[in-house]
């Protein structure tokens, strides 16, 4: 038996319609393929598609040009920062243009022929001698080519002037920062009869100032006077030599801190510490005083301490300074210490203020200049003549004040 024969609607017996002869319906085109087909669905007009795939590149090529650029920084960075070493193995090559002694030697070259003429820099004099007051004027211009007083291959250096006869009376400029080649533009006198110009010598030391350890020395000068014309000022520049041990200091220091607040007129000094007395020395203290107009004000005194030759204070002294006084005020710290034949002896002192000169000028100035916070530094003890001899003199330099 058969059974009942099966028709397929369009088509002939046993054989299914073909798909693919199916009209496809009436307004659209059978494009084969996913993305156009994706396309074709998309609601928006052609223009725009090709609007958004040309903003689509532009981007993609601003993006990889960018990190080309910063590739291309990184290299020459790289480049920049080779060692001078490596830059200079062509020097000594035979198709090298470019002779050896034309390149500034390293340190240690330096150091190795000691002597050398630009081994320690320059220092430009000018002096003049006044037959009516016999005073040698020694005018301090500007020093270059010194050595760097630390890593950083810079220095912050300053001038110590005096004379071969008078040891207990020096002149200090003020610190120029981060320089070496200070312009100083200072002046000072010394006190000598003209037939003793011939034994006597002018003795410049160049420092590189630390706050808070002892200064370095760069370079020092010994010019002897005996050739000075007392009829014409003499004006040239001096080679440097290296620092002898004349800038060790033989009557001590003394470390202090100062803080002055505008708003209360609070000045307070901090006796930190003092080192390098003299071991003969017992029983040191430190005299704090205060002046006004050139008058005694104010004074307080540390207690004692015995059989050292570096003391520790850490005496704190605060006294009401109000603002309209402070350009008239000085500051006179003295090392008080009693000798062999038991009775008090000042050491040495400290002027700081309007009439004070170098470092301790410049101590005093950076008070003014970061006001209500403590600034400490450590200071040479001066004779106390001549320290006096400061005392009496007018002020020199008008200070800035806080706020002004």
């Amino acid at each position: 038996m058969h059974g009942p024969r099966r028709f397929w609607k369009g088509g002939e017996m046993g054989r299914p319609p073909d798909a693919r002869s199916t009209p496809a319906p009436a307004g659209t085109t059978a494009v084969p393929g996913l993305i156009p087909d994706l396309i074709a669905r998309l609601p928006w007009p052609r223009w725009v598609l090709v609007a958004v795939a040309v903003a689509v590149g532009v981007l993609a090529v601003s993006c990889f040009l960018c990190v080309v650029c910063c590739c291309l920084r990184r290299r020459s960075r790289g480049r920049k920062k080779k060692p001078r070493d490596q830059g200079a193995v062509g020097l000594a090559s035979p198709q090298s243009t470019t002779s050896t002694h034309l390149v500034q030697p390293d340190v240690g070259d330096s150091e190795a022929a000691p002597g050398g003429p630009q081994d320690w820099g320059r220092l430009l004099l000018s002096l003049g001698y006044d037959v009516g007051s016999q005073e040698i004027r020694v005018g301090l211009k500007q020093a270059a080519d010194l050595r760097a007083g630390g890593p950083g291959g810079t220095a912050d250096p300053y001038a110590r002037v005096s004379l071969s006869t008078q040891a207990g009376h020096t002149h200090e400029t003020k610190v120029h920062r981060g320089t070496l080649h200070p312009t100083f533009q200072d002046t000072c006198c010394f006190h000598v009869a003209q037939h003793e110009l011939a034994g006597v010598a002018l003795q410049v030391q160049l420092l590189n100032f630390r706050r808070f350890s002892a200064h370095e020395p760069l370079a020092e000068l010994s010019l002897p006077l005996g050739a000075v014309d007392p009829q014409h000022v003499l004006e040239r520049w001096y080679q440097l030599g290296p620092p002898g041990t004349t800038e060790r200091e033989r009557s001590g220091e003394l470390c202090l801190s100062l803080r002055y607040v505008p708003s209360s007129g609070r000045l307070t000094v901090v006796v930190l510490e003092a080192r390098g007395l003299s071991l003969g020395l017992a029983d040191s203290y430190v005299k704090v005083q205060l002046m006004l107009n050139q008058r005694k004000w104010k004074k307080r005194k540390t207690s004692a301490r015995k059989g050292t030759a570096t003391p520790y204070f850490n005496e704190a002294f605060t006294f009401l300074v109000p603002f309209s006084q402070l350009q008239s005020v000085d500051l006179v710290l003295a090392v008080w210490a009693r000798g062999p034949q038991f009775r008090a002896e000042p050491a040495g002192k400290v002027l700081l203020g309007a009439r004070a000169s170098g470092q301790a000028l410049q101590h005093w100035a950076d008070m003014l200049a970061h006001a209500r916070r403590p600034v400490a530094q450590w200071h040479r003890l001066r004779p106390a003549r001549e320290v006096d001899r400061a005392l009496a003199q007018k002020p020199r330099l008008h200070l800035p004040l806080p706020g002004s």
